[in-house]
Parts: C-alpha cells; structure tokens; sequence
C-alpha cells in the first residue's frame, strides 16, 4: 500500500513539475547569493588555509632568529642547530595536526550548529590565530606563536570538511561540480597570494613577518559580516533539522525565485527525506564517523573519498614546488628569476582550477580525474629521470622546468580540485558530514605524512623520492578506474545505492541510471 501511494504521489509531483517549469521555464543556475556564497567562502574561509600553508616559506630563518632570541632572553637558553630544527618543525607541523583535529571536528558541528555557523565558527578560529601572529613578536613569545599556528591548523581542518560540502548543498543539482570547485580554487589562490606576499617589494622584509604570516585575517574580518547574511543550506535544514518551513524559506531567497517554482528542488530534498527515514527505520540514523567506517555499504564511498584525498597528498605535489626553485636555478635563472617562476608554477594551478569551472558540468568528474592521475604519475616518473640526467646534457635543466610546469598542470585539472567536494556527491545527508570529515582527515593526514617522510627520502634516494609518488600515483589510478562511478547527473542516493556492496560493486557495470528523480 505504500510502495502505490508512493508511485502517486510521484506522478503527481512529476505533473505538478511539468506544469509549473512549462508556465514559468524556471532553470537552476547562478544566482546572488550562490555566487555571494562562491566569493564570500573563497576570500574569508578557503583563501587563508592556502596561505598559512605556504606563507612560512619566506621568513623560515628570520622566524628561527627570533625563536632563539626569545628563548635566550626568556629562559636563559641558547637552542643549538638540532633543537632548533626540532623547534621549527614542531611550528610547521602543529598547523598539520590541527587540521586532523578540525576533520574530525567537523562533522559534529556541522550537524549540531548547521553548515553556515560551523563556517562562522571556523573563521574566528582563523582571526584568533591571526591575532597571536600579529602579536607573538611583541609579547616575545615563542608560544604565542605555536598555539595561532595550532588554530590556523584547526580552522584549515573545519574549513575543507565544511566548506565544500555547504557550497554543494547550495548549488542546484547541475552546478554542485562547479561550486564543489570553489573551495580548493581558494586553497590555490592562497598559497599563490602568500608566495606573492612574500616577495621583498611587499611583505617579505625580515622586520615584516609577523604582518606576512597574519595578514589573511584581515580578508576573514572583512567578509565575516557577509557570511552572517548567507542562506543556511536549505538540504541541512530540510533533511537533518526537519524544519520545513525555514528550508523552503532560504531555499527561495537562495534561487531568488518563489517556491512555487521550485518543485524540482523540492521534491530532491523530499527524496533525500525519504531515504534517510528509511535508513532511521532500518537503525541507521546517528551518523558518527565510527559508525560511517563500520557500515559495509558506505566501505566503497569512503574508501573512495579517502584514497582521492590522500593521493592528492602522496602525489608529491609539495614536494615538486619544494624543487622546482633548485630546477629553475639550475636552468639558469637567477635566485629572483627562480622565485618568480615558483610563483608562475601557482599561477598555473589556480588558472586551471579557474576553468574547472566550465570543465567539470561539460565532462564530468570521471574522465578528469583519471585523466589528471595518469599524467601525473608519467609526468611524475619523467621528472625522475630528467633529474637524474640534470647535469649530463645542457638542455636537460629546461626538460625539468617542462616536466615540473606540465605536472602542476596535469595536477590541476582533476586531482587538485575533485578530492575536495567528491564525498559531498557520494554520501547522502545524513552520513555525509562524516564521510567529509574522513576525507579531510586523510588529506591532512596525507600532508603530514609527505611532510615527515620526505626529507628523509629526498636525503636518502634524491630524486628517485618522485618514483615513489609516481607508484604511489598508479595505484590510485588503479583503483579509481575500477571502482569510480561518473557521479555527474547522478544523486547521491543513485550513488550510494550503486556503491553499497563495498569492493564487491561494480559501479561501472551499473546501467545507466535516469537523471530525473528516483522515488
């Protein structure tokens, strides 16, 4: 009886649907405040965890410096070469372990204050942290400057746990790619601002650093008004708060449209309603991340989400731009030329995230992703051996250059953006904060790893360290074209029904499934 109520009911809704877009030819697409969310989250939440990652590069010995003069003026305590370095590793990654903290974090605030107020929550971490960097030199404080380190870290880990998904949950269903997009573009850019930032003409004089590493807070004070005057995500209230009323509210000032033609969306969102009272039914409601790694039909969506986001990491891509400056030297660039190419090298990255935009909505995530691990990894091994002849031929030194230019190329049209909002296509609301928040972990998780690991490598092996990214870079490869389904048109119940018999799925094998709405 209620299987043919259903089918009813999804008749008359599918009547109702072509009624009204035929009366009112009402398309989703970009409106004010989806485009408001784009900026307002890229500039005030994205933007500064790239920029804390890479805005130590510059002052690292003037930072040091002081390190050692406080500790001398304070306690009387001169740190030799090794407890300095141990110091100084300590500070870059405290901002690592944070970000872990802030994955996990994640998922419990944004189920208990909802996607926008996490976000709000985030941003004061991140103008805490800002505060004690501005203010770590003239209080003499070594401390101070670690624990600001240790809240960047943490409002980094809220931030790609949160972020991506409230964009996603935002966007109409053909534009979940493109705004999925928008938070690791932020990423990029802040890592490219901070490396322009540091250049002498600005920020980068040895007097300047506590205003380099702490002036993002000042685009995070600016936009944290605005983020206050964004939609909550109608899907988080709709689905997980039940409170109707307020969905469809935000939901119309969200298209800019009445509700009265948005029975497509509305119905998505009743779907989703469906399928979670289901699964509350079947016990399943409560989503921990404890309980998401125990349940065997989301193994294969979170296996998934998780070896993308830590490939992400253990394709090497730090360690390229940790070498492309020596490459670029030894092309024959002067120290200044050389630093201006590395900042080429991130220009490069936040362009193709630029056209990921129009990329991901016209071929999909599939193709993209395989597409950008596959050059990786052989740009990846062709790195290897052009180094290993650096010195041998005299244009060897510009092949380099080529390979490194070509690989963050490759690197950004698939592996550097998709990692960032897949989970938010792959898990359903409820278990979705959970399984974004396993894949932030793994991301920063992959961070640190590389971080540790490869100094030691670079030292032991050299550039036989980019062979091992390039393995590491085939396997996921691998195991992404056996089990990652084009998610492209597709909701994330289809998704997950398709995923759910863990490594026994076959997701490609599945027939097509209908773009319109499965009741």
């Amino acid at each position: 009886m209620h299987s043919k109520d259903s089918s009813q009911y999804s008749i008359l809704i599918t009547s109702e649907h072509q009624q009204l877009t035929k009366s009112h030819d009402y398309k989703g697409g970009w409106s004010f405040f989806l485009i408001l969310a784009g900026i307002i989250t890229t500039l005030g939440s994205s933007l500064p965890v790239g920029y804390n990652i890479g805005v130590l590069n510059t002052p690292a010995e003037t930072i040091k410096k002081f390190c050692n003069e406080s500790f001398v003026s304070r306690y009387d305590v001169v740190l030799g070469d090794q407890w300095l370095n141990v110091l100084w590793s300590a500070i870059v990654s405290i901002f690592i372990v944070g970000g872990c903290t802030g994955s996990i974090l994640g998922a419990v605030l944004a189920n208990s204050l909802g996607r926008k107020m996490a976000t709000v929550v985030t941003n004061l971490l991140a103008i805490a942290g800002g505060a004690l960097f501005l203010l770590c030199e003239r209080a003499n404080s070594v401390e101070m400057l670690v624990v600001g380190r240790l809240l960047v870290g943490l409002a980094g880990g809220l931030t790609t746990s949160i972020v991506p998904m409230y964009l996603t949950e935002l966007a109409p269903s053909q534009l979940t790619g493109a705004m999925g997009v928008v938070c690791p573009m932020g990423v990029n850019v802040g890592v490219l601002v901070a490396q322009v930032m540091g250049l002498d003409v600005l920020l980068g004089r040895p007097s300047d650093w506590p205003y380099l590493v702490s002036a993002f807070a000042l685009l995070v004070i600016v936009t944290l008004p605005v983020l206050l005057l964004l939609p909550e995500s109608p899907k988080y209230l709709f689905v997980v708060k039940k409170n109707e009323e307020r969905a469809l509210k935000e939901l119309s000032r969200l298209r800019g449209v009445s509700t009265s033609v948005l029975t497509e969306d509305i119905e998505l969102l009743r779907e989703e309603v469906r399928c979670s009272e289901q699964a509350a039914r079947a016990g399943d409601s409560n989503w921990t991340m404890m309980k998401v790694l125990r349940d065997n039909r989301l193994r294969l969506p979170l296996l998934l989400a998780c070896s993308m986001q830590a490939g992400q990491q253990t394709s090497g891509i730090n360690a390229v731009f940790y070498y492309s400056q020596t490459i670029f030297i030894q092309a024959g660039l002067s120290e200044k030329s050389a630093q201006y190419a590395t900042i080429g090298s991130g220009f490069i990255n936040v362009c193709t995230a630029v056209l990921m935009l129009k990329l991901l909505p016209k071929f999909g995530r599939r193709p993209l992703l395989l597409g950008s691990i596959a050059a990786a990894a052989l740009l990846l091994a062709g790195l290897t051996v052009c180094m290993m002849f650096m010195n041998a031929v005299s244009w060897m030194p510009y092949l380099c250059m080529t390979a490194v230019l070509s690989y963050v190329l490759a690197y950004g049209f698939g592996l550097g953006p998709i990692p960032y909002f897949i989970a938010s296509e792959i898990f359903e609301v409820g278990p979705r904060p959970a399984g974004m928040a396993w894949g932030s972990l793994a991301n920063w998780g992959g961070n640190f790893l590389v971080g540790m690991s490869f100094p030691s490598m670079r030292e032991a092996i050299g550039p036989y360290s980019f062979l091992v990214f390039s393995g590491i870079t085939t396997a996921l490869f691998v195991f992404q074209k056996m089990y990652f389904p084009e998610t492209r048109g597709r909701t994330p119940a289809q998704i997950s029904h398709i995923c759910s018999r863990g490594l026994q799925s076959r997701p490609l094998a599945t027939p097509e499934l209908s773009e319109s709405v499965s009741v």
